[in-house]
């Protein structure tokens, strides 16, 4: 089983191309994750990335606070924030015990953050007209954490009504139906 510091600095690298590659004009774009806007999205996966920082140092996050990333420099900010991330999680012990005020295992708080990375990283790419390829190793991690945490993150209205998908659909487009998503989203008009 890989380090979940690994994984992490995986989907990194696989997300950061896609955020490097957003135009400014495509930041008010619909994305497959339809409460958000591009800018919306990249603003929420900042918080994300941050507050999974102090999660994995045990600090109390604050989701509360409404994220404004997109400002300055935010492209070379993300690859800073992922790196950050990824490094808070490979400090000795970050992924043992339970991390966050509802007492997860510190490896299911984790596997949150790399959903998140990974998901959100495909929302953005299919919303501004990218490429993107996951790691497989980040999938093989995901496919069975997320189909686990898809019953509760549905009552929390986190994940929608999973997607039907065909038989020959690959393990990353099960893995996006189980969250809700349509693997074949398009941009209105695409």
């Amino acid at each position: 089983m890989k380090k979940i510091s690994e994984l992490l600095a995986a989907a990194a690298d696989s997300a950061a191309p896609v955020v490097r590659g957003i135009d400014d004009g495509r930041l008010g774009d619909p994305t497959p994750c339809t409460e958000y806007d591009v800018r919306a999205l990249i603003d929420h996966l900042f918080q994300v990335v941050v507050n999974f920082q102090a999660l994995a140092a045990r600090v109390e996050p604050d989701f509360g606070a409404k994220p404004t990333a997109v400002t300055g420099d935010w492209r070379g900010r993300f690859g800073e924030e992922t790196a950050k991330l990824v490094a808070a999680w490979d400090a000795p012990g970050a992924d043992e015990g339970t991390a966050g005020s509802m007492g997860f295992p510190a490896r299911t708080v984790a596997r949150m953050v790399l959903g998140d990375l990974t998901v959100h990283a495909w929302d953005l790419a299919r919303a501004t007209g990218q490429e993107y390829v996951p790691d497989e190793a980040v999938v093989g991690e995901l496919g069975p954490g997320l189909a686990e945490m898809a019953p509760n993150a549905r009552k929390a209205k986190v994940f929608g009504e999973p997607f039907p998908v065909p038989d020959g659909a690959s393990p990353f487009e099960r893995m996006l139906a189980v969250t809700g998503r349509d693997p074949g989203w398009q941009p209105p008009g695409a």
